[in-house]
């Protein structure tokens, strides 16, 4: 029986995150050769290629997108094992920001685990825009932020992962059919809000703001009811909901980034760094 090491299942994640060696080696603590070698190693193992070179760039293979399910999984198991051994060993008080965005998914989920994994760790959460998250009062009020990026391919020595960012719609109303595409959005200063109204304007698509909301939650309920259309991060969208098709109409929204930020203040306590690792794993 083959056993797959852990290491290289954490380099191959990387790279396929990142679609890039050098970056994941960056990443890794690790030179682009050596991280070529691991991969080299990983596919010897399952005797299948893994990435396949593009005219886009790198890619995951068939065999690349099956492992990768896997090898998020094993990861996941095992740093959440190594966490749980060690849970008494560290306490602590954590000011953590995330973007409202990402409130719905992280509250009841990741950070939760985190709380039962780690008692003695006290969190206080605060969501916000990650443009206000990001200034600098923000990052004074915080010992780790979880940002979401514009331009990921700047800040990727702090990239956690990238997601498509996919246009959004009711799955039983025709409401993006309207001449005239009627946006549910966050306030201003969002990232999807910046980013569909661009590229709307870009292509001359007649557009207006319907809704703002600031919350994920409320967001998702206004375009179930087929009140409009709205940008999510593909990872995020419900199943009652529909991702539509990049089409003339609704050009590709392309990637955004997810980066841990630590606060430049102050010196990182053990408390922080756990929490940081726990939400990169947990995310990848």
């Amino acid at each position: 029986m083959k056993n797959l090491p852990m290491e290289l299942l954490r380099a191959f994640v990387s790279v396929a995150q990142l679609e890039s060696f050098t970056k994941a080696g960056e990443i890794l603590g690790r030179s682009q050769p050596a991280v070529s070698l691991q991969i080299q190693r990983l596919e010897e193992l399952v005797a299948e290629s893994l990435f396949a070179r593009t005219g886009k760039g790198l890619e995951l293979s068939e065999a690349g997108r099956s492992l990768y399910s896997y090898a998020n999984q094993i990861l996941t198991l095992n740093d959440l094992a190594i966490s749980e051994l060690s849970k008494s060993a560290v306490s602590g008080k954590i000011r953590l920001g995330i973007p409202s965005e990402f409130a719905t998914i992280l509250l009841p989920k990741i950070v939760s685990r985190f709380a039962k994994a780690y008692p003695n760790i006290t969190l206080e959460v605060n969501c916000e825009l990650s443009k206000n998250l990001l200034s600098k009062a923000g990052r004074e009020q915080h010992d780790l932020i979880l940002a979401l990026e514009d331009n990921p391919s700047k800040t990727w020595s702090d990239l956690v992962k990238t997601d498509s960012l996919v246009w959004v719609a009711s799955a039983e109303h025709n409401s993006h059919r309207a001449p005239v595409v009627p946006l549910i959005v966050a306030a201003q200063g969002c990232i999807y809000r910046q980013r569909a109204t661009t590229l709307l304007d870009s292509i001359k698509q007649p557009w207006q703001i319907v809704y703002t909301i600031p919350d994920l939650s409320g967001i998702k309920h206004a375009i179930q009811e087929g009140l409009g259309v709205t940008v999510l991060a593909k990872s995020t969208v419900p199943e009652n909901l529909r991702i539509l098709s990049p089409s003339a109409r609704f050009p590709d929204l392309g990637k955004v980034g997810i980066s841990l930020i630590f606060s430049r203040s102050k010196k990182r306590s053990e408390a922080a760094v756990l929490l940081a690792e726990f939400l990169r794993t947990s995310l990848a």
